[in-house]
């Protein structure tokens, strides 16, 4: 008897921790590479014994054989993959206009790691995305990614078949919508860009002997901040708003 309880409980945790670790691996601010693997580790951990007594319900019997046991595990791991991915393919919004803003003034080479995404990106898309994964925590959307992940157990049911085509619908329409977002963010630079190379090109035509070319990098440098500082909050703004519609339309049920 007090075998079968302790072995119920250590499948229950084991099983909780299958979903919530691989989604703490990709939700922003948690599955980030610079973050030591033992405090991820100890974070996962630690979610899975407060959450696990509260899912229980969810939890099914302890599998018969190997084979079972590690169906189990990996259904549960790749719902976890799934709902850290959803997220990261809102942060991409960020890097994507971040991206297309360095283009349009001038800082596409200016190069610089991005510790969102461990790579070296363009200068203004490791900023946005610093800056967004700050917000998210500072604003308390951290709270919902946790939740999501939470009550997906009501949403996609232990041991049910995996919804395979209402995984590539939902991936499609959320990298769609981040898109969808980066031209709305970059949307007043590709204004000033295209402006900017209109008078330039006026310029060069009624001014042969300027070098236009001399003068127009830093002109556009000193616009493209001039733009970022009157537009940065309101992008940001808009991304955190894209950002809680998304995970409460497609994940929190209800």
């Amino acid at each position: 008897m007090l075998q079968n309880l302790i072995t119920g409980d250590a499948f229950s945790l084991i099983f909780v921790f299958a979903r919530i670790g691989a989604a703490i691996m990709l939700l922003p601010g948690f599955g980030e590479v610079f973050i030591s693997a033992r405090i991820r580790l100890l974070l996962a951990i630690g979610i899975t014994v407060v959450v696990a007594p509260v899912v229980s319900p969810f939890v099914p019997p302890t599998p018969d054989g190997p084979l079972a046991l590690f169906a189990a595990l990996a259904h549960e791991t790749v719902i976890g993959v799934f709902l850290g991915a959803i997220s990261r393919m809102m942060i991409a919004a960020l890097h994507t206009a971040g991206t297309i803003i360095g283009f349009q003034t001038s800082l596409s080479n200016a190069q610089l790691f991005d510790p969102v995404n461990a790579e070296q990106g363009s200068l203004i898309g490791s900023f946005f995305n610093v800056l967004g994964v700050f917000l998210i925590f500072a604003t308390n959307l951290h709270h919902m990614m946790l939740i999501a992940v939470i009550d997906s157990y009501s949403l996609f049911v232990p041991g049910a078949a995996l919804p395979i085509a209402d995984f590539s619908n939902t991936a499609t329409r959320v990298l769609a919508g981040s898109f969808l977002l980066a031209m709305q963010i970059s949307a007043p630079f590709i204004v000033m860009g295209m402006l900017f190379y209109l008078g330039l090109g006026l310029l060069a035509r009624l001014m042969p002997q300027v070098q236009v070319f001399f003068i127009a990098m830093p002109v556009q440098i000193i616009l493209g901040f001039m733009v970022m500082g009157a537009t940065l909050s309101a992008g940001m703004l808009w991304f955190l708003g894209a950002f809680q519609t998304t995970f409460q339309g497609v994940l929190l049920p209800g």
